[in-house]
């Protein structure tokens, strides 16, 4: 601030010099103040310069003195204000904190005098004495004063430094019960009757429960109702219930001397929709049979504070086992974790970065980490099972669970963040956890804490130090152990014993905590650059491995992957400094069979796996072109026909990991990259990539065969053309290769010779390509050719166009909509389309005969290839909605009215669907329920393959292998029975539509 030299005083130097932001006013409000000597007070100066806000505390002093009742009143305040230190910085320092607690002292003048006694001011009072200064109370005004009295009492000592942050959450917790204790007693008295007919207790959940209360929270609470005397039940939880929603309203009412705060009794059994009371027994027989993981994690807090302590003792006594039981639970740190999640993603986006509480790195990453830890060992530990934070944090670093090294700087990071969440909240004691955005709120935030050298950017500063050590520290806490349990310690650090680390495994979904742990010892252990590197990854990475549906597969994969790679400079660069590296292995290694099979037979392959250029390049599938220029010039490398269709292949597994592993990564999603909501996406990538891998591994296969056995010229034209699902572009991992076989003679060769030379193409093409050999065989089926398996495997063209006009059949020109040339000689391969073209799109379309018999065939493939006993809703291929009813339908539609509608003329099932909605051949919305069936059962047949490692139609029936499928397709843990009945509602929907478009019904 400029002011002219000539307007400034001595006093308004001193107030500048002093911290003051508007030393003009403050002068004018010092000078308006009797006697007028008070404003040069050396000693006043001092101690308002002291405060979190100058300006705001002489503005609150001011209006103090105005409100005291007589001139005699106002020097005896004056007076103690001057003489008493420790009045002068417990009333100014609440003055320059708190602009609410300022308006209640404008309002009630005398209730300075709470805080005249230094000594008694720091024996930290209790419940017993809240609930003696409460005890005059007789109604709910009354109540709210006196609460606002003992909360000025907190607060000084608060922002003097008196209490810590841990001792004034637990004050505030104290005083919290006597406040319910005696709102309870207004509504006893209120309704006499009521309290003879039942007895009450309430129970304090959350952080009233645990003893370190907000200065503004909801008090959460759960209320457990008993008749008196064996009287009528249902009568006595009437009257609780009124007794309960009368205290409730006492507490949270609003009145000119505001509310205390809302009483919440959402945490009690099923929620808002259950009732107020419930009985003991009621309680226990719901968390018994009922109760979801989060609400056993809630009653880590429970403490019974106010009505019958009997029966709130008998209450937490009662739920005190099935608490600590919950660890045993299936998918219990999975189902912890995702309500964390859940709770982030809720998060308006534009408050993430400023949310005290519930951001990254905030309150409650620190809570859950504890309340997770708790849980798991706390059954055998019972040192564990405080319900304050940092009394349990403290607990589990002393017994090993969480290392000193984190606890530490993890006790500071809370510490601070409450005491910024506690200045935040007692500005305006109005419940937030928002960091304000406001200058001044922010520099008077920093001075609250301490920081007087630029409060503000080192108020920024500091917060963002500490949410970054949390961000760093609150998952790695759960695994970092684990390594500890295995290593060589100094001598006398505690460290997790062997039960605890087998616990926690367990708690994590490991099958085998002991393989775990020797594989963790194997990973770890010694003093070379690879086990330092890895004890610093395995912790993120155990945290990835436990996010799947079998972490031990996860580990020992990994485990394979080091052992073989690890000492390989560029492999361990690779984890460690590409960020997405680490994260897309432990997902593939962790995710099914497939994966890491092909990455075993090839380790290097895991390259693939970095940011290549940055974009995630290294995930993206190749071209065909790409593809089959290395398949092409691997085989002129090669010596001979077994050499060269050995690199395609070898290629051939280095792709088809690539596409699992980009599949994968893309289905889980990552921290920076969620999963997609268009599962269409991946299964067009699959479809694609392994169409075109599966096509330029037989072009490579055809010149290694036509090289070794007749040099550069073969006495016949080929081309190989793709069917079914391969001439479609849609391949899954677990696909056959469905093919025709044509050529036609060179000029002036024999026809015989020439197909003599055909077929010995085919059979070495086959027999290669299905060779034992560490890479996966690409099985050829030839059967959809004419005449089926009975037909000649190889046919000229000029056969092929005899067969079709003489011998044709409905189901030959059905199967034809599929054919495209993959190899071979592309002329041949395009006469090959010219003449089917009118086949499969006849010009007239279909007549009834044509449609009946079409019908019939899909009748009698469901009936005969259907295996016995297979669920007809779960089967992919055969059964309800699946995918031979989504492509049999599309299909009828293409050879109805291909021949008018260019759209049609596609091999692809998604494409032509699509055109026969922009065409109106079918309705949008049957059109979007068709392709919503297709997507998932094609996704479902990939997830199979991936987990599973054979193909295979039908869901799995291990329970970790269904849980795989399932994670793959976007359930959490534990959701696979959703999984179920989603696949059924959506397959069921695609067959009504099947049956209306299909069968015309």
């Amino acid at each position: 601030m400029t002011v002219p030299q000539g307007r400034r005083s001595s006093t308004f130097t001193r107030l500048l010099r002093h911290g003051f932001t508007d030393p003009s006013a403050a002068e004018r409000l010092l000078e308006s103040v009797e006697p007028a000597s008070l404003k040069a007070d050396p000693v006043l100066l001092e101690a308002l310069g002291a405060t979190a806000d100058p300006d705001l505390a002489l503005g609150g002093l001011v209006r103090l003195l105005e409100a005291q009742p007589d001139p005699t009143a106002r020097r005896e305040l004056l007076d103690t204000l001057i003489a008493a230190k420790p009045l002068r910085d417990r009333l100014l320092g609440v003055l320059g904190a708190s602009a609410a607690l300022a308006d209640h002292l404008a309002r009630h003048p005398g209730d300075w005098h709470v805080l005249v006694t230094y000594e008694a001011q720091d024996l930290h009072p209790g419940v017993a004495e809240f609930e003696q200064q409460l005890a005059d109370v007789t109604d709910p005004v009354s109540l709210r004063v006196a609460y606002r009295r003992c909360l000025l009492s907190i607060a000084a000592r608060d922002v003097c430094g008196t209490t810590d942050v841990a001792q004034t959450a637990a004050e505030l917790a104290d005083l919290a019960t006597a406040t319910l204790r005696a709102a309870l007693a207004l509504a006893r008295a209120d309704a006499p009757e009521d309290a003879a007919l039942c007895r009450l207790a309430v129970i304090a959940m959350g952080k009233c429960g645990g003893h370190e209360l907000n200065y503004v929270s909801d008090v959460d609470v759960i209320f457990v109702g008993e008749s008196a005397n064996g009287g009528d039940e249902r009568k006595a939880l009437q009257a609780a219930t009124r007794l309960a929603s009368h205290m409730m309203r006492i507490c949270s009412e609003t009145t000119v001397e505001g509310s205390i705060w809302p009483v919440d009794a959402n945490l009690r059994p099923e929620g808002r929709n259950g009732p107020l009371v419930r009985t003991l027994s009621s309680h226990l027989a719901y968390y018994q049979r009922w109760a979801k993981t989060w609400e056993f994690q809630a009653l880590l807090k429970a403490r019974p504070v106010a009505g019958d302590p009997e029966l709130g003792e008998q209450y937490t006594a009662a739920l005190a086992p099935l608490v600590w039981e919950a660890a045993e639970r299936e998918n219990f740190v999975a189902d912890v974790q995702s309500m964390r999640r859940r709770v982030v993603a809720n998060i308006p986006v534009g408050e993430v970065e400023r949310e005290l509480k519930l951001g990254p790195g905030g309150l409650r990453d620190v809570e859950f980490a504890v309340q997770l830890l708790q849980l798991v060992h706390g059954r055998a530990d019972t040192s564990l099972r405080s319900g304050t934070t940092l009394d349990a944090l403290k607990a589990l670093a002393a017994g090993g669970y969480i290392g000193r090294a984190d606890a530490v700087p993890l006790d500071e990071a809370y510490r601070f963040l409450r005491s910024l969440e506690h200045r935040i909240q007692l500005f305006r004691l109005r419940r937030t956890h928002l960091v304000p955005e406001d200058e001044a709120d922010l520099r008077r935030l920093g001075r609250s804490l301490g920081l007087r050298i630029e409060p503000v950017a080192g108020l920024r500063r500091e917060w963002k130090r500490h949410t970054g050590v949390v961000r760093r520290l609150h998952e790695k806490l759960f695994y970092r152990p684990l390594l500890d349990a295995v290593a060589q310690l100094a001598p006398g650090e505690a460290r997790l014993s062997p039960g605890a680390a087998r616990e926690r495994l367990v708690a994590l979904g490991y099958a085998d905590p002991a393989a775990a742990l020797r594989h963790l010892e194997a990973l770890a252990s010694g003093v070379t650059r690879k086990a330092a590197i890895q004890r610093t990854l395995l912790p993120v990475l155990l945290g990835w491995f436990a996010d799947s549906a079998d972490p031990d597969a996860g580990l020992l994969n990994f485990r394979k992957v080091s052992d073989a790679l690890g000492k390989t400079p560029w492999y361990l660069r690779l984890l460690r400094d590409e960020g997405a590296a680490a994260e897309n292995l432990a997902r593939v290694l962790s995710a099914g069979r497939l994966a890491p099979d092909l990455l075993m037979r090839a380790p290097e392959a895991v390259a693939l796996l970095g940011d290549g250029d940055g974009s995630g390049g290294g995930l993206v599938p190749r071209g065909r072109p790409q593809l089959e220029q290395e398949i092409l010039a691997a085989v002129r490398r090669a010596e001979n026909a077994e050499q060269g269709v050995t690199a395609a292949r070898g290629v051939r597994r280095r792709e088809l990991f690539r596409t699992a592993a980009a599949d994968i990564v893309g289905s889980y999603g990552s921290e920076d990259a969620p999963a997609p909501s268009d599962q269409g996406e991946l299964i067009d990538l699959v479809g694609c990539a392994v169409s075109d891998l599966t096509a330029a591994t037989l072009a490579g296969t055809l010149r290694a065969v036509v090289r070794a056995g007749w040099g550069d010229t073969l006495p016949t034209r080929f081309a190989v053309i793709g069917m079914g699902r391969f001439g479609g572009h849609e391949l899954g991992y677990g696909s056959d290769a469905d093919v025709l076989f044509v050529h036609e003679p060179q000029d002036g060769v024999d026809e015989r010779e020439a197909g003599e030379a055909a077929n010995k193409v085919v059979a070495e093409m086959r027999r290669l390509l299905q060779l034992p050999s560490s890479d996966p065989p690409l099985l050829v089926d030839a059967d959809l050719r004419p005449e089926g398996k009975s037909g000649p495997l190889v046919r000229t063209l000029a056969s092929y166009a005899a067969y079709y006009r003489r011998w044709s059949l409905v189901w030959e020109s059905h199967a034809l909509l599929r054919a495209e040339p993959v190899a071979g000689d592309e002329d041949l391969g395009r006469r090959f389309i010219e003449l089917v073209d009118p086949l499969r799109y006849p010009e007239s379309g279909l007549d009834g005969d044509a449609v009946r018999e079409i019908r019939r065939l899909k009748a009698r493939m469901e009936s005969e290839r259907l295996p016995r006993g297979a669920d007809k809703t779960l089967h992919t291929k055969l059964g309800r909605g699946g995918l031979s009813d989504v492509e049999w339908t599309v299909q009828l539609l293409q050879l109805r009215h291909g021949a008018t509608e260019a759209g049609l003329r596609t091999t692809r099932t998604r494409p032509a669907l699509d055109a026969a909605r922009r065409a109106g051949l079918i309705d949008a919305e049957d059109a979007e329920v068709l392709d919503e069936a297709w997507v998932l059962a094609s996704r479902v047949r990939n997830a199979v393959m991936l987990v599973r490692g054979r193909a295979g139609d039908t869901f799995p029936s291990e329970r970790r292998e269904l849980a795989a499928v399932s994670r793959y397709l976007g359930y959490g843990p534990g959701h696979a029975g959703d999984m179920l009945d989603d696949y059924r509602r959506t397959t069921r929907r695609a067959r009504t539509v099947v049956e209306k478009i299909f069968y015309g019904v």
